[in-house]
């Protein structure tokens, strides 16, 4: 007799088109890489508190069902797209190209450079602090269709960090330039918010059972970026219900995604417009605070209910100055933090990044050893006060660009 292995079962999903749709339709599904996938319904139970003589307990009944669990992976491009846009709660979306554009290539200082364009305004074009960008046409051989890591941007100078080969060449002002934005990007909007749910299913091949999970939505997202080893990603969710089968439901799911897993080695951090070359960690928590309520004639939560959207998250980082630990001795307000992961050492790799205009510490707490020390600073995300087309970020907690998405 066949028992069920972690190697024969596989994981899809789908997005829901309402939520909860039972069944969700067989068609539109794609498998999802993992490193486990523990999603399960859930029941409360209830006891019955009768004083009987003869001292024992007489019955206990199911309750409310729900789905809860958690897709654990290593993070890659592309992969936890849709998740993303549902934690955030607005979809991924384009930047359009930037065209016939001046530019001058200023030369390296602190690690970094400058694009400077003759007229118009790169914040009116979307560009802001922890995006990638790429000049696609005008400049020289070198220095086109590599990835720009903007760390700081007003309406006409655009800092950037190269992270991958040499800089790029100082000359302008040249005509003819093209600045193209990769892949998507998203963020929590103040406005038009989402309510994204998912459909997941395990299908144990081996002992042909499945299991479709329905109604699932993004209860918190957890993202850790060590100094060695793969970037990782958590969602965790709330769902409201199972349907069970013999045979896999979701036909032909498209294939899992195949791009290559992130590592903070590959990468880079600024803050307040300043490259953080010390940092030794970090992590960054979204809580979603999805609730239901019970209701009487029903044993599945007629609806899953969103709070807000709360960013949280920890960096770790060698104690070399003041500068990071007076953020928090000064309760610095705002500082600003944008992290890229490359997934890997070409001008054009794929990436993500991660965006927050503004970011409170509430920590500043340093180790000891005979070692390098290093303060771990746990901090808040919190509303950016303004934002859009004139300012350097979006009014947000983050903004996330994935080049895949």
């Amino acid at each position: 007799m066949a028992i069920a292995t972690g190697v024969a079962k596989k994981l899809s999903f789908k997005k829901e088109s309402a939520w909860a749709t039972n069944p969700p339709g067989t068609s539109g599904a794609q498998y999802m890489r993992r490193v486990t996938s523990d999603l399960a319904l859930k029941k409360a139970s209830y006891e019955s508190n009768e004083i009987r003589p003869d001292y024992q307990r007489s019955d206990m009944r199911h309750g409310v069902r729900r789905v809860e669990g958690s897709v654990d992976g290593e993070l890659s491009p592309g992969t936890y797209a849709l998740l993303m846009a549902a934690a955030m709660r607005r979809d991924f979306t384009t930047v359009s190209d930037i065209t016939t554009l001046t530019l001058t290539v200023g030369a390296v200082a602190a690690g970094v450079q400058t694009i400077t364009r003759s007229t118009g305004d790169w914040m009116a074009g979307n560009i802001k602090v922890g995006m990638v960008v790429r000049v696609t046409a005008g400049l020289t051989a070198n220095s086109l269709n590599r990835n720009l890591f903007v760390v700081a941007v007003t309406a006409t100078i655009m800092t950037v960090l190269v992270p991958v080969g040499a800089a790029l060449a100082t000359e302008g002002p040249t005509g003819g330039c093209t600045v193209n934005v990769p892949g998507k990007r998203t963020w929590t909007p103040l406005t038009g918010h989402t309510d994204d749910s998912f459909a997941f299913e395990h299908w144990f091949s081996n002992v042909a059972q499945s299991e479709v999970y329905i109604g699932n939505k993004v209860q918190q997202m957890d993202i850790a970026l060590p100094p060695t080893g793969m970037a990782t990603i958590k969602t965790s969710f709330l769902g409201k219900d199972v349907l069970t089968a013999t045979a896999e439901y979701f036909s032909s799911p498209a294939a899992a995604s195949t791009s290559t897993v992130l590592a903070a080695v590959n990468g880079a951090m600024c803050s307040q417009g300043a490259l953080i070359a010390l940092l030794t960690g970090m992590t960054l928590m979204i809580k979603g605070n999805m609730s239901f309520d019970a209701v009487v004639g029903s044993n599945s939560p007629p609806a899953i209910f969103a709070g807000s959207v709360e960013v949280e998250g920890q960096a770790t980082v060698l104690f070399q100055d003041a500068v990071m630990r007076d953020y928090f001795l000064n309760e610095t307000d705002p500082v600003s933090l944008a992290v890229l992961l490359t997934a890997g050492n070409l001008g054009t790799s794929d990436f993500v990044t991660f965006s927050l205009p503004r970011v409170k510490f509430s920590d500043s707490s340093k180790n000891d050893g005979q070692k390098g020390l290093q303060m771990t600073m746990p901090f808040t995300a919190l509303l950016a006060a303004d934002g859009g087309t004139t300012k350097d970020h979006e009014q947000t907690t983050m903004m996330i660009q994935d080049s895949l998405a």
